[in-house]
């Protein structure tokens, strides 16, 4: 009786998992701060992720620089702002909770348009606690619908793991610019060796100049050193076959 319902149920399973392992990820384009002409894509596929503001902590200061540059988008492209956060080693910010506090909101305060967050900070060890308080405030501050996610160092993913308890939907991997630990995180693609950090699973950024085998993911992020084209957009799918 037991053989016989898992020989009924077995075309059945192997449609659900297959179609599972199939799934293409959410493709998502990084527009930095220069001019993007992103009329080309078909938003129904293609989500943006631009650059919306830098924002600089120096000494006591937050300063912060908008996006200056023209952004031309498809009509009904979904959006992520990214913030890029950055701190001066020449003149060390105090990370102090007005420096907290004004830093949370400029990040909030992102427009109501945008459905999700990205914060880009390649926070050093003595800077973890201010940035995980940073993530508390500005997830406090967001929309409940608002999807809040980090750019991570692979480092961080393949680490100790601080990343498990941080206010956040997802954090990005980044797979690219990795320095003396490039061919140690190239061998882990190859192999299909899962990030030890679960928050490190769902999502994996990319570059189009330095190709690499990505994890399966749910999104993946594509930065191109140069502004977009359509050729370069076509090429990017067909190296990273989606």
């Amino acid at each position: 009786m037991r053989l016989a319902l898992i020989i009924f149920l077995l075309p059945v399973l192997l449609l659900i998992f297959g179609a599972r392992t199939t799934t293409r990820p959410e493709v998502v384009l990084w527009a930095w701060d220069r001019p993007e002409d992103l009329t080309f894509i078909d938003p129904h596929k293609t989500r943006v992720a631009f650059l919306a503001k830098t924002i600089y902590l120096r000494g006591d200061k937050v300063v912060v620089k908008p996006r200056l540059q023209p952004l031309r988008l498809a009509p009904g492209t979904r959006l992520t702002g990214v913030v890029r956060v950055e701190t001066d080693p020449a003149d060390v910010p105090l990370l102090s909770p007005t420096q907290l506090e004004k830093t949370a909101l400029e990040i909030a305060g992102l427009p109501k348009t945008i459905s999700a967050v990205q914060i880009d900070f390649d926070a050093r060890v003595s800077e973890r606690i201010f940035y995980r308080e940073l993530l508390t405030i500005v997830r406090r501050e967001l929309p409940k619908s608002t999807t809040l996610s980090i750019t991570a160092l692979a480092s961080w993913c393949a680490g100790d793991d601080w990343l498990r308890d941080l206010s956040i939907d997802e954090a990005v991997p980044m797979l690219f610019r990795l320095g003396v630990d490039r061919h140690q995180f190239q061998r882990r693609l190859e192999t299909g060796q899962p990030f030890e950090s679960s928050m490190c699973r769902n999502a994996a950024g990319v570059s189009t100049d330095e190709p690499v085998r990505p994890p399966a993911v749910d999104r993946l992020y594509i930065f191109n050193p140069k502004p977009w084209t359509k050729d370069s957009f076509t090429n990017a799918m067909e190296i990273y076959k989606k």
